[in-house]
C-alpha cells in the first residue's frame, strides 16, 4: 500500500513526490529564504504547502505552480494564494513577473527527477528573477556549487556560476521528508550576478558540452576540435588540460570570442 503523505494525499512517483514534514528543517529554510511582506514569491511544487504556510504568514500572499490536480484544487480553496496548475517547464515566468510588477523570488521543494531542468528553464528568465531558493538532491547542489579542480565541477558548474552566486545554505536529511528520498538533500540559495559576462547561452551551452564530453581526454581532443569546425585558433587558451581544471572566467572568455567569429 502506498504512504500518505499528512493530509492523506498519496505521494505520486511520477512526479517526483516528497513532501517535507521536519518542521526545524521547514523553519531553517524560511529563515534563509527571509521573506517579508509584499514580496513577490513564487512557490513551485507547494505540495501539503508545508513551506507554503509559513511563508504566507511572513508575505500575506503567494503564487504556487503545482502540476498534481488534486494538489492544486486543494490550494485553490485558499484566498491567500494564486495557483498555477501547470507543468513548470511550461510556465513563462516573465509574465508572472510583470503580473506582480516586480522581479520573483521563487522558492521550492524541487522534482530531484527533472531539477536539472527546471533550473535550465529558469536561467532564461533570469533578469526577472531577484532570488532563487531551492531543496535539491545534495549531490546537484555541489555540482552547482563546485570549483575547478573539483570532481563535482561540470558542465552545470558552469552554466550556472555564469549567471548565479551560488551557495549551499543547508543539509537535509532523507528522514525530513515523507515518503523519505534514497539521498540526502539541501538548500542552495542562487543570486543573480549583477554584471554577468554577456555572452549567447546557446552558443556557451554547447561549448561547455563539448568540453565535458569526455572528462577523461585533454581539451585538446575535445574542445579543440569544437574549436577547428569553427575556424578558431586557441590563441593563449590551454587545450593540455582536462575540462574540470578550466575556471568559469576562461570558458567565458573563449565563448565571448566565438560569438564574435564572423558568420556567428
Amino acid at each position: 500500500m502506498s504512504p500518505r503523505a499528512p493530509g492523506g494525499h498519496i505521494p505520486r512517483k511520477r512526479f517526483g513526490q516528497h513532501f517535507l514534514t521536519d518542521s526545524g528543517v521547514i523553519a531553517d529554510i524560511v529563515r534563509a529564504i527571509a521573506p517579508r511582506p509584499g514580496e513577490p514569491l513564487v512557490e513551485i511544487g507547494p505540495g501539503m504547502a508545508a513551506l507554503t504556510d509559513p511563508l504566507v504568514e511572513r508575505c500575506g500572499r503567494l503564487t504556487v505552480i503545482e502540476l498534481d490536480r488534486d494538489l492544486a484544487a486543494r490550494l485553490r480553496k485558499r484566498a491567500e494564494l494564486k495557483v498555477v496548475e501547470s507543468d513548470v517547464l511550461k510556465v513563462d515566468f516573465a509574465a508572472l513577473a510583470a503580473e506582480l510588477g516586480a522581479k520573483l523570488r521563487v522558492v521550492g521543494n524541487l522534482p530531484y527527477n527533472i531539477s536539472t531542468p527546471i533550473l535550465f528553464h529558469l536561467l532564461q528568465y533570469i533578469d526577472h528573477v531577484q532570488d532563487q531558493h531551492f531543496m535539491l538532491q545534495k549531490e546537484v547542489v555541489d555540482r552547482m556549487a563546485a570549483a575547478p579542480g573539483s570532481k563535482d565541477y561540470g558542465r552545470l558548474s558552469v552554466m550556472l556560476q555564469w549567471r548565479y552566486d551560488i551557495e549551499s545554505v543547508l543539509d537535509v536529511p532523507p528522514e525530513a521528508f515523507d515518503p523519505p528520498p534514497k539521498v540526502d538533500s539541501a538548500v542552495v540559495r542562487m543570486q543573480p550576478l549583477p554584471h554577468p559576462v554577456d555572452v549567447p547561452g546557446d552558443l556557451l551551452g554547447e561549448m561547455v558540452t563539448a568540453a565535458f564530453s569526455q572528462r577523461r581526454k585533454i581539451l585538446r581532443h575535445t574542445l579543440g576540435a569544437w574549436l577547428a569546425a569553427r575556424g578558431m585558433e586557441a590563441e593563449g587558451f590551454d587545450l593540455q588540460r582536462r575540462a574540470e581544471e578550466v575556471p568559469v572566467a576562461e570558458y567565458l572568455a573563449l565563448a565571448t570570442r566565438a560569438a564574435a567569429q564572423p558568420g556567428r
